[in-house]
């Protein structure tokens, strides 16, 4: 049930800021002009759990500023006028929670403590208090070329610089005992831990996802909360054992599953 909500909800909102240009499908949003009004949002509201996840598809120079996402409980369809800025301008609205990530540092630690050690990257699933998301789709994953040494270790580790092409960064929310929600921010496979506390979970809940400055284009990706494909826990394995991405082309596997190793 939860897979077959995600892959209905998994597009944009046809209200967004003026600036904002979506494909046919409503999954790849682009800024087409300026640095702001790019102000978007997630088509339905999402469920417990239910993390709404995009990839970033362009980036453009010039810009101070990254991706902004986060929550809403003001539907999309009754905002007279979309704002300019989720930051301040829809937070300042009310019932408004949003994120904004920086290139590094978009950890939170909790109740003053010191932020917990990321989990082993090849597990499978990632576990935020009850919810339980397949890690393998969270993570963004650079191509292997001519410098591919150089993110070599963060491509071991599944990790992309937060704010890098091809990094993705979701939002969900996890109901607590008092009947409110945290908000939690993944970026590449990873819990950014609960960012905002207190929300409202009688109302519906949008996500928010703001193409702001030096992000240019971003595009949805589904997410399937089903038991991972053999194809994926291949990946999983080989990832864990080899050395550098470049030495997936000795291996004597098919093709396609090479390809998915290194690219995909």
């Amino acid at each position: 049930a939860m897979a077959a909500r995600c892959r209905l909800a998994a597009r944009f909102h046809h209200v967004h800021g003026t600036n904002v240009r979506l494909d046919a499908s409503r999954t790849l949003a682009t800024r087409v002009e300026s640095f702001a009004n790019g102000l978007c949002f997630s088509q339905e509201p999402l469920a417990p759990g239910e993390i709404f996840l995009v990839e970033i598809e362009e980036k453009e120079l010039g810009w101070c500023g990254h991706l902004r996402v986060g929550l809403t409980a003001h539907d999309p369809q009754s905002l007279e006028v979309v704002p300019e800025y989720s930051l301040p301008d829809l937070v300042n609205m009310g019932d408004t929670w949003v994120f904004a990530i920086t290139r590094s540092h978009n950890r939170v630690a909790v109740d003053g403590e010191e932020a917990p050690a990321r989990g082993p990257p090849w597990e499978p699933f990632l576990l935020i208090e009850r919810v339980r998301i397949p890690r393998d789709t969270l993570v963004g994953r650079s191509r292997p070329g001519r410098y591919s040494h150089i993110l070599d270790d963060l491509y071991k580790m599944n990790v992309l610089p937060a704010t890098a092409r091809r990094s993705r960064i979701g939002v969900l929310y996890a109901p607590q005992p008092d009947s409110t929600a945290d908000m939690h921010i993944v970026i590449n496979g990873e819990d950014m831990g609960p960012s905002a506390r207190g929300l409202p979970t009688a109302r519906p809940l949008y996500a928010v996802v703001d193409v702001f400055a030096s992000t240019k284009s971003v595009r949805v990706i589904p997410v399937d909360y089903g038991f991972p494909s053999l194809q994926t826990l291949c990946r999983l394995v080989i990832q864990k054992h080899i050395v550098h991405r470049l030495a997936i082309e000795g291996l004597d596997l098919p093709p396609l599953l090479k390809n998915f190793c290194q690219h995909e």
